[in-house]
């Protein structure tokens, strides 16, 4: 088989081989941008040196070329991915005119000099700069992957010893041995090629990065970031998001082996209509995707039930969110619930406090249902009322409401309101945590991050937002949610949680009887079995499916998705909102004891939620 492109590849191979020594000339080189290194059944390089325009490219003697390929291909511009990934049209701009005997004395000598090493080193062969940047191995390659079947294996959930009662985290950031050069680079790095400060943030100091994962036919922008109020930790807290988000995308440790339909699977399968589905309005709208089934063979993934305490076959795009072609995904779900932490008994902590903070967002605001203020002057933490006074400098007044209505872990729903009533209006965030401090304080993190750019992020985007106003079909991304709520005309919304409510009560006072916070344990462990029977105490129940990657456990990391079905998930897009369909929205208020009766559709408050 001959093209241009080939032949271009071949003239390349031809030139080096005949420069360099017959000892170092079989297979020696192989030219990047040629084919497609991430295909099914691509033959890794056996090469020691990959060229791509001007750039060679050298794996240390005990690095895999077949990684680096891969890395490489994946850290490309979305252009040249398609193009290799997708068989778009490529053409050779011309021979490649750095097969010289200077060049390749160049590679000669830096193969020597780096022959002990796993790091890669790219080499301009223009002016003979050369970088070095770590390789991290790619669980997917031919020669270094090799996944196991997945299997029905109970997670780990032993005794995590608490530094402090209201400390929820068993590692401090700064301890995880994270190598940001090794992450991001713009060479082979997994989570994309660069990150860039958010240097016009008036709040906290954001760092921002970018990755884009392939499912079929579609090339996902996937960012992450961090948002303390120092640029280095932000840069750690970022690359930890990074890492969950990548893997939460498609299963990488183990490899999906049940394909089946629910009605042969029974007991032992959980039905995805149980977490909501779509209704035929969206399938209407949308009829490239297919409908669930339960007489349709699906894959399935093992997760464990902590309230049954046994193995549960879970669809798997109902626990990674990006692993199936799009017409396959009957329903789009998103990293909520998903968490990490340095054991699984933090991360399955965390990503279940995820699950109950936006059921009850969902729940009060779907419902248009008024909750209690928090005066957050009250707060015990002096950081959380520094950050609380550094929005009001910025004319951002920030409100808190006690979210909680079936569980009694406390729920915090922010508000960041721009007192002027200008553009940039509202910023919405949320927390859950046994510890009602810790809860505030994860909200104000979202607030204090968002609010003070959200008008500006909104103007470039302003003609579009304003015909979603009147038209909420038109909104059908993720930050299509929450720019919403920058126009000052969406306020009236979200009046009947700001409006002519009760005055803001003291903290002590919200979570003192008869409904007190629960108290808090030594052990991460002993709060996370708290947490679960209060949640299982109500009829649900707690799945677990370990997401944990291969490039995580070196890092002490894991990764759990937490499933509660039957709780409201939140969706992004009007089209997909499965809350409205779900009988717990019409009916927690009255087991609540809130309501003497369930709701009807007349009570329900049809307005895209404005969650980030």
């Amino acid at each position: 088989m001959s093209s241009p492109v080939l032949d271009h590849g071949r003239r390349i191979i031809a030139a080096m081989s005949d420069l360099l020594p017959a000892e170092d000339a079989d297979c020696a080189v192989h030219p990047l941008g040629l084919r497609d290194e991430r295909a099914d059944g691509a033959v890794p390089p056996a090469a020691w040196v990959l060229l791509y325009g001007r750039h060679a490219l050298l794996a240390g003697r005990t690095g895999c070329t077949g990684c680096l390929a891969r890395r490489w291909q994946a850290v490309r511009p979305p252009e040249l991915r398609e193009a290799l990934e997708s068989g778009g049209q490529t053409s050779a701009a011309g021979d490649w005119p750095y097969a010289t005997p200077f060049v390749t004395d160049a590679l000669r000598a830096l193969r020597a000099a780096t022959a002990t090493t796993t790091a890669v080193y790219d080499l301009d062969v223009e002016t003979l700069r050369v970088v070095s940047v770590p390789l991290i191995p790619d669980a997917d390659c031919p020669t270094c992957g090799g996944a196991p079947p997945d299997a029905p294996i109970p997670p780990e959930l032993g005794s995590i010893p608490k530094s402090a009662p209201d400390s929820f985290r068993s590692r401090e950031v700064a301890s995880y041995p994270l190598d940001p050069a090794a992450l991001v680079n713009p060479v082979c790095g997994p989570l994309g090629a660069a990150l860039w400060p958010d240097l016009a943030s008036t709040t906290t100091a954001p760092v921002h990065g970018m990755f884009h994962p392939r499912a079929a036919d579609h090339l996902r922008e996937m960012l992450f970031g961090g948002h303390a109020d120092g640029y280095a930790r932000s840069t750690r807290l970022g690359l930890l998001e990074g890492l969950e988000r990548h893997a939460g995308l498609r299963p990488r440790a183990r490899r999906t082996t049940v394909v089946a339909a629910l009605d042969e699977l029974g007991a032992d399968a959980l039905d995805p209509r149980a977490c909501g589905t779509y209704d035929d309005r969206f399938y209407e709208l949308n009829p490239h995707i297919r409908r669930f089934t339960a007489d349709r063979p699906i894959p399935w993934v093992w997760g464990w039930s902590l309230r049954d305490t046994r193995p549960v076959l879970v669809p798997e795009v109902v626990a990674y969110y990006h692993c199936a072609p799009l017409a396959e995904r009957f329903v789009q779900e998103n990293s909520s619930g998903c968490a990490s932490g340095g054991s699984l008994v933090e991360a399955v902590y965390h990503g279940l406090m995820e699950a109950v903070e936006r059921d009850a967002f969902v729940l009060a605001w779907y419902t248009a249902r008024g909750l209690p203020e928090i005066d957050p002057a009250t707060s015990t933490r002096a950081r959380t009322r520094i950050m609380v006074d550094r929005l009001a400098m910025y004319g951002y007044r920030a409100r808190f409401f006690d979210a909680r209505c079936t569980f009694d872990i406390p729920v915090v729903t922010a508000v960041a309101e721009r007192v002027d009533g200008g553009f940039g209006a509202l910023a919405f965030g949320g927390g859950a945590s046994l510890d009602p401090e810790t809860a505030m304080a994860a909200a104000l993190c979202e607030i204090a991050s968002d609010a003070p750019l959200a008008g500006a992020r909104a103007i470039t985007d302003e003609p579009r937002l304003r015909e979603m106003v009147d038209d909420y079909d038109k909104v059908w991304r993720l930050h299509d949610h929450p720019l919403l709520y920058a126009l000052p005309q969406m306020r009236r919304h979200a009046a009947f949680l700001l409006d002519g409510g009760d005055p803001p009560r003291p903290m002590r006072e919200i979570y003192a009887d008869p409904r007190p916070a629960p108290p808090l344990a030594d052990d991460l462990h002993e709060d996370l079995e708290r947490c679960v029977r209060a949640v299982t105490g109500h009829g649900f129940d707690v799945i677990v499916v370990d997401q944990t990657t291969p490039e995580q456990r070196p890092l002490g990391l894991h990764t759990a998705c937490v499933l509660v079905p039957g709780l409201l998930p939140i969706d992004f897009g009007w089209s997909r909102q499965r809350a409205l369909t779900m009988p717990r929205l019409r009916t927690a208020h009255r087991l609540a004891g809130l309501t003497e009766h369930d709701l009807s559709d007349d009570d329900i408050h049809p307005v895209p939620h404005p969650y980030p």
